[in-house]
């Protein structure tokens, strides 16, 4: 078969590259998908958020209460548990992003912290603010 105009005209067909057109409609299908997938996205990444969350207010009161176990009281604050080798460093708050934006709550009758909760003023899935956890 020779490239003479002639024979491209008889049904041969040479991928010499794609149309504008093609590539508009590949384009716009990938949009689709991705304005799609987006919600789905954030979704998980809250849920994974919230998860880690709720461990880590776990995970801080049992300290705070094998705290009080061992000294018969409640640290000042968190950095006590810290020094005295209860955790290695205060966690991040996975809304936040920061160690310093946890919500130290103080008991009424036994001075010191008693509970924990996160710094952040964002509502959960639950319709619950994080700061109420």
């Amino acid at each position: 078969m020779s490239d003479s105009p002639a024979s491209r005209r008889s049904g041969a067909r040479f991928d010499e590259g794609h149309t504008l057109l093609e590539l508009m409609i590949v384009v716009t299908i990938a949009g689709i998908l991705a304005t799609l997938a987006e919600p789905l996205w954030q979704e998980s990444v809250t849920k994974a958020r919230e998860a880690s969350l709720k461990q880590t207010l776990f995970n801080l009161r049992d300290v705070l209460d094998q705290y009080r176990a061992d000294r018969g009281r409640y640290p000042q604050a968190m950095v006590e548990v810290v020094s005295a080798g209860y955790l290695r460093q205060i966690p991040l708050d996975p809304f936040t992003r920061s160690t310093t934006t946890w919500q130290e709550i103080p008991s009424e009758s036994e001075g010191g912290i008693f509970d924990v909760h996160s710094g952040s003023p964002l509502i959960g899935t639950d319709k619950t603010p994080y700061n109420q956890w």
